[in-house]
């Protein structure tokens, strides 16, 4: 009996042993030999059934990655009670990234009647999670209630997470709040829930909480409140946790390390971001990303893909570190390295994506080697609706737009068009000013539903309008439900153009109503309107709109300040906006230029151009035609000459055709004529019919007729769109009696399409605009004006007046013809200016054409005798009568 408890003490101690030493053994095994060596041991001893041993092994195989021999072992002891093998083998799938079978074998589990426990649900819990099955989630979350296991901690913080994952917040923050009890990764769950879906400012609130409730925080804890740091750009509470981070010694953790790399960056810290990687014992792929990715997006490009060589040479990058290199090579139109790059990536083995792919096609378009891109676009197997898109602009960068078409007609096919690529074919239709094309892609939009998308309808209201169709653009703009700024800038913009101001102020005012609020681009619409109406009082509300919302800086804006105040007729107005702008680039010097050229200032107008050069600002094309003008407006005929001398000699300009025709017009103003003439026959370029309309102008002006006749036949010869050159030559005819001629010119207008545009004046008198067409009698107070003027007359012929019936250019009686320059528009908005303001008061009249030579000296009389300030701004310049004389000394 002693012997036979001896020998069953003996048996227990040294299975004990062997257990112990097995167990050691399983833990210790470091390469997949040593575990199958030590497998064999336990089949041997008949101990593979043991669920002891069967779960150690399903766990260690998980470990080494090998969840098929996990299965293996699980299958040898199925069908099985035991629920630690159950727990075993779906903690060892979950461990492997098999959710799918992991929960299939918590399914199994519970149709075999297994009873989970509370170790069980953290992995089903996780495999819920990665899988986003927010339907699974719930009911296993139902089961961990029915169990009483609500309470588990460990239980609670996987639900925690999950929640988060899924993106129910609420759910993770009403499941954190039940816990009775919780530890650091409770709160690291819920603060990286929040964080991760992009709750910034709760993530830092519940870390706040965290530090308040004495919870230490640790690595996981830092590194998923960086980011909210980084994303609010809160950049005290992201220093006190680096201060903290160097305090608790987590600086060596190489996650938190690239968290606060990353944070710096997005604080725009580039020098504390490159000490953090400097000092970094350890780096990996990474740390290396974000720092190339971090210059890549400030804009450093050259000094990323220098990092990028010197990755290479310690580390393989990832595909991520390539596509940031990528993009840089194409903003630095960098093409040899960018082939480099794609040549490392083909010799590394990496398998590009569709991403990858996507930035290839761009970056060889951004270096102009579109062969590249279409290669790179025609090898894909994959192609996703920004692999098309990024094809489409390529061909749209370099204006190949036959293979726009032709690529978006496939893509229709292949069912891939987006709004992105309607927006690009709609700006190809506004570039080639295709309105038919403009309405195929229309319809299509209606078709795929795009027609409710903001931008989209943006693109078609400026595609509209650009085309010429402002009835359809308003159209689209009125279908639309809602409208951004950018609709109504577009629309607001399109008005200039088009000619119809009346709509654009109506426009901003419906703009205000509807409280959005402009911006510099609404602005920038907005001032030419004021600019035509000559309208300085909205002007003025315009500019005090430019100071409450901070545009006064902005350069542009103080440009087309200039501009308007300029042709509103208050360049002391201009040069005060131009006086205070700190920045002044090249447009703002020409804008001054041009202002001193409009009121015949032509000295100010050659000291402008004199300061520009001597601050450095080198003057362009419209520079020259600017000063060239302004010294054809003054009869500064040497000075002019000289600037166009310095365009080729001094600045490397050629000389375009609108350069030619100022020096024409800057000698035909002059009376210089036959040096007009000769100047034009030594051009380089065939002069067009603004060339020869500059000299008629001038013959015309100076009653040279015999050279005027010659000119007109050249103008008719032009075949010129513009109805103005036709008008002038049939004004030489009219002045010559050569009627048959003028009715010929008429004749061809007409058949032509083509339409003169009818001469009409406007004043502003009480904030009302009023406009007066040539003979209109349709206006108010129209027989107190025509007495007016009649009484006018009177008093001019006692001063000497007598009319120049030759600008009367129709076959009429001569009395006919005093009555109809009497009904010039400019003198009707006169004499009804005198009529309803008070007297003394200066007047500010606009035309929209050259005022005639009798009108103009009719205009002298009534400043002399009426006492009056007139200023009349005529489609060419200012004039400003007073006295019986008007600044431009009778030279416009």
């Amino acid at each position: 009996m002693k012997i036979t408890t001896k020998f069953s003490t003996l048996h227990e101690a040294t299975n004990q042993f062997l257990y112990s030493s097995l167990s050691k053994s399983l833990s210790s095994a470091s390469t997949t030999k040593q575990l199958h060596r030590i497998h064999s041991i336990i089949i041997t001893l008949g101990l593979e059934k043991s669920s002891f041993f069967s779960g150690k092994l399903i766990s260690k195989y998980a470990q080494f990655k090998d969840p098929n021999s996990s299965f293996s072992v699980f299958h040898q002891v199925s069908p099985t009670a035991n629920v630690y093998q159950w727990n075993s083998i779906i903690r060892a799938l979950t461990h492997n990234g098999l959710f799918t079978k992991a929960l299939g074998f918590y399914g199994k589990m519970r149709k075999l009647d297994v009873l989970p426990d509370k170790c069980t649900f953290p992995s089903v819990i996780n495999s819920c999670a990665a899988l986003v099955d927010i339907e699974m989630g719930q009911l296993v979350h139902e089961n961990v209630l029915k169990m009483g296991l609500g309470a588990d901690l460990y239980i609670g913080n996987a639900l925690i997470d999950m929640y988060a994952r899924f993106g129910c917040m609420d759910e993770a923050l009403k499941m954190f709040d039940g816990m009775p009890e919780r530890d650091v990764v409770s709160w690291n769950s819920l603060i990286s829930g929040y964080s991760a879906n992009g709750y910034w400012v709760e993530a830092l609130e519940f870390y706040n909480m965290s530090r308040m409730e004495g919870i230490m925080p640790d690595s996981f804890t830092v590194s998923s409140v960086l980011p909210a740091c980084g994303g609010l750009v809160n950049v005290k509470e992201g220093e006190l946790l680096h201060c903290l981070v160097e305090k608790i010694g987590l600086h060596g953790d190489v996650v938190v390390s690239n968290g606060l790399l990353s944070m710096y960056f997005k604080f725009n810290r580039l020098v504390e971001a490159r000490r953090i990687f400097d000092e970094m014992v350890v780096r990996d792929t990474v740390s290396w990303n974000t720092l190339i990715c971090g210059y890549s997006q400030m804009e450093l490009f050259k000094e990323s893909i220098e990092l990028f060589m010197l990755m290479v040479n310690r580390f393989k990058p990832d595909l991520l570190t390539i596509t940031s290199v990528l993009r840089a090579c194409g903003h630095l139109r960098d093409l040899e390295f960018g082939k480099f790059v794609h040549e490392y990536m083909k010799k590394g083995g990496f398998q590009s994506d569709v991403t990858a792919d996507n930035i290839l096609i761009d970056m060889y378009a951004k270096c102009g080697d579109l062969l590249a891109s279409r290669e790179v676009f025609d090898r894909m197997m994959c192609k996703d609706s920004i692999s098309w898109n990024s094809m489409i602009n390529c061909y749209i960068q370099h204006l190949n737009y036959d293979e726009v078409l032709k690529l978006a007609t496939i893509m229709k096919v292949d069912m891939k068009v987006d709004s992105v690529t309607c927006v690009m074919l709609l700006s190809v239709c506004t570039q080639l000013a295709d309105k038919e094309l403009g309405r195929e892609i229309h319809c299509d939009i209606i078709k795929l539903g795009f027609d409710s998308d903001v931008i989209v309808n943006n693109s078609m209201v400026d595609m509209y309008a650009k085309c010429g169709l402002i009835n359809d653009s308003l159209k689209v703009f009125e279908n639309m439900k809602t409208h951004d700024r950018v609709t109504w800038n577009i629309i607001i913009a399109a008005c200039v153009p088009s000619g119809d101001f009346t709509l654009g102020l109506r426009m901003i005012n419906q703009m205000r109503t509807e409280g959005v609020m402009p911006d510099v681009a609404t602005v920038l619409g907005i001032l030419p309107m004021c600019s035509f109406f000559a309208s300085k009082r909205q002007g003025k509300e315009i500019h005090g709109c430019i100071f409450r919302f901070g545009f006064e800086t902005d350069v542009p804006t103080g440009n087309a300040l200039i501009e308007m105040y300029s042709k509103c007729g208050s360049l002391k107005n201009s040069i005060q906006v131009f006086d205070r702008m700190k920045v002044r680039d090249v447009v703002t010097w020409t804008a001054m230029i041009s202002a001193y050229g409009m009121y015949g200032e032509g000295g100010k107008a050659l000291r402008a151009f004199e300061d520009m050069k001597a601050t450095g600002v080198v003057p362009d094309h419209v520079a020259f035609v600017a000063i060239i003008y302004a010294c054809s407006h003054s009869g500064l005929v040497e000075e002019g000459l000289a600037c166009f001398d310095q365009m080729q000699k001094d600045y490397n300009l050629e000389p375009r055709i609108e350069h030619y025709a100022c020096v024409v017009d800057l000698l035909s103003r002059s009376g210089l004529i036959t040096k007009a003439e000769d100047f034009i026959n030594s051009m380089p370029l065939k002069p067009d019919a603004s060339i020869w309309g500059s000299l008629l102008s001038a013959c015309r002006s100076s009653g040279n007729i015999l050279v005027a006749e010659r000119v007109a036949e050249r103008i008719l010869e032009q075949k010129s769109n513009d109805t103005g050159y036709y008008v002038l030559a049939s004004n030489v005819y009219a002045i010559l009696g050569k009627w048959d001629q003028v009715r010929m010119i008429r004749k061809s207008i007409k058949a032509r399409g083509l339409k003169k545009d009818p001469g009409c004046s406007w004043i502003e008198i009480k904030r009302r605009l009023y406009v007066f067409g040539t003979g209109d009698k349709f206006f108010e107070q129209f027989e107190e004006v025509y007495k007016l003027l009649g009484i006018i007359s009177g008093l001019m012929a006692k001063e000497g007046y007598v009319a120049d019936l030759r600008y009367v250019l129709h076959d009429v009686e001569e009395d006919e013809k005093r009555d109809m320059l009497c009904g010039h528009s400019e003198r009707l908005a006169i004499a009804f200016g005198l009529l309803n303001t008070e007297p003394g008061t200066p007047l500010q009249i606009m035309k929209n054409l050259r005022v005639c030579g009798d009108c103009h000296t009719v205009t002298k009389y009534i400043s002399m005798i009426m006492q009056r300030e007139i200023l009349v701004r005529d489609a060419n310049r200012f004039h400003l009568f007073k006295d019986g004389t008007c600044s431009c000394g009778d030279h416009w």
